[in-house]
Order: structure tokens, then C-alpha cells, then sequence
């Protein structure tokens, strides 16, 4: 029997604002960059080194509207969903590809840049103490509260922008 897993587990901040739209039938997709980095000494000579990753971030219906209306540049997130990658032609009929993470949960992890402490990062913002957001086209589940992903400490040094 052959079995395949495609998720992706993502914790960084937004390059930039979300960018909301609508489909002709009416449904909503926001678009945001995710910023995610990894740190380590140089064996060589000690220094610190940093690689950072961007990531498209993809969400659908309602999951879309929260991320657009909550998130800003600069903003903390955990995201969790899929990879899925598209294609399209040019008018040269030159073929292009995107890779991007189509979000099924989200967890706003607190504000960017001087925005901690500021409360955005509670939920959907109706007042829920649950900061955990389901959504996505394909989701079809309740969100489960029994997860909520540990969130470290997060300075301005950590912001790779």
C-alpha cells in the first residue's frame, strides 16, 4: 500500500501586508510572503551565520479574510498546509513555475516589529482566546484547540528584514 504526506509546518514573519482578492465566484484568497531563517557559527572561523528562506503563502475563504484583516509586514505566524506548485505560460509561451504553501491553519505567534504586547496576536479578533485559525478551501474540519506550537521568544534581531 502506498501512502504520501504533503504538509508543511512553517514559523517566520511577513515580508509584506497581505494582498487580498476575490475570485469571479466570489471567493477570498490572500497572497503574503513568509520569511523563515535559520542561524549557526562557522565552524571555520566562528562567525555567526544566517540563511533565510521566503516562502508564498496562499489562503482561501475565511482563513484568507483573518490573514488579511490581522496580519501586516513584519507580522509572526504559524502556518501549517501544503505544498503545491503551478503553472502558467507567458505571451512568449515561455512556461513559469510557483511553489507555493496553500495555508490550512494559521496561529498568529505575536506583532513584528513593536507590535508585541499589542494583543493582534489573539486569534480572529472576536475576541476568542483560541489563537489558532482554520480555514482553506480543502480544510472540511473543526480546528482542533488541543495544539498550540511553542512560541520562542522573538527579538528584532530575529526579523531577517
Amino acid at each position: 500500500m502506498s501512502r504520501s504526506v504533503n504538509k508543511v509546518i512553517l514559523l517566520g514573519h511577513l515580508g509584506k501586508d497581505p494582498e487580498m482578492k476575490y475570485t469571479p465566484s466570489g471567493q477570498a484568497v490572500t497572497k503574503f510572503s513568509l520569511a523563515t531563517s535559520e542561524r549557526w557559527k562557522d565552524k571555520g572561523n566562528g562567525e555567526l551565520q544566517e540563511r533565510t528562506e521566503w516562502h508564498n503563502i496562499v489562503c482561501w475563504a475565511k482563513l484568507a479574510e483573518t490573514a488579511s484583516q490581522y496580519l501586516t509586514k513584519g507580522s509572526g505566524v504559524y502556518i501549517e498546509g501544503r505544498i503545491q506548485t503551478r503553472s502558467w505560460e507567458d505571451k512568449e509561451n515561455k512556461k513559469h513555475y510557483m511553489t507555493e504553501v496553500i495555508a490550512t491553519e494559521m496561529v498568529f505567534t505575536g506583532g513584528g516589529r513593536g507590535e508585541a504586547g499589542k494583543g493582534r496576536a489573539a486569534g480572529a479578533g472576536s475576541g476568542s482566546s483560541t489563537p489558532r485559525e482554520s480555514g482553506g478551501r480543502d480544510s472540511g474540519r473543526e480546528p482542533s484547540n488541543d495544539f498550540s506550537p511553542p512560541t520562542p521568544e522573538i527579538t528584532d534581531d530575529d526579523i531577517p528584514f
